[in-house]
């Protein structure tokens, strides 16, 4: 399916947005790392209890500017499942744990990449981060993703969701990002998101 031609040259955050951008991702992750504690010991007991295998998945990203990071996400599938594969899309994947169903649907799997945010390899909001072997695949157009730190969340999340848009979709949200991004954006964007989770609007 054919894309629109965009021009990508869209608003650049200046040098102090850029500053309290991330003053903002890596306070309010520690904040929520602090404050959900409980709950991630509470998870990291239920997946130690119901499958055998390391409570986080480590998963190599390209992030800013092309960076090889990984990310941290709470393990949702058996062990034995391959790395690389595509992501479920249906509860019913037999890759997916009987606590990774519950994890995926209310994206509480998602909780660890806050370490990510509070280590400047990832925002709040963003872009979500692809595997490297996607990213070599790009078209020049398409690396334009990579001009601004990808996110925990962003417009797809809340506008289409993995199981609801194709990925056509998910580059046009990207892509409208990046040219439309702004403080209030990301706090918009946020309050959505708190939203959709507590509507159960997971992903599988």
């Amino acid at each position: 399916m054919a894309l629109p031609v965009v021009n990508l040259n869209g608003h650049n955050f200046s040098a102090v947005e850029r500053l309290i951008k991330t003053l903002l991702d890596r306070s309010l992750a520690l904040f929520i790392i602090v404050l959900t504690l409980p709950l991630w010991l509470f998870i990291s007991l239920l997946i130690k209890l119901t499958s055998p295998g390391p409570v986080f998945f480590l998963q190599e990203r390209v992030g800013y500017k092309g960076r090889i990071f990984k990310m941290i996400k709470f393990r949702s599938m058996y062990n034995s499942s391959k790395k690389f594969a595509g992501a479920p899309h249906s509860p019913q994947d037999e890759r997916i744990t009987s606590m990774g169903r519950w994890l995926r649907r209310t994206s509480m799997d998602e909780l660890p990449q806050l370490i990510n945010v509070f280590l400047g390899e990832m925002s709040l909001v963003g872009p979500r981060p692809e595997m490297p072997f996607i990213v070599e695949s790009y078209e020049p157009w398409q690396r334009k993703r990579l001009d601004v730190m990808p996110g925990i969340t962003g417009l797809w999340q809340i506008q289409g969701r993995t199981k609801e848009a194709p990925i056509h979709a998910h580059l046009e949200f990207d892509f409208y990002y990046i040219l439309n991004q702004s403080l209030l954006t990301d706090l918009k964007i946020l309050g959505q998101t708190m939203l959709a989770v507590t509507k159960g609007r997971g992903t599988f």
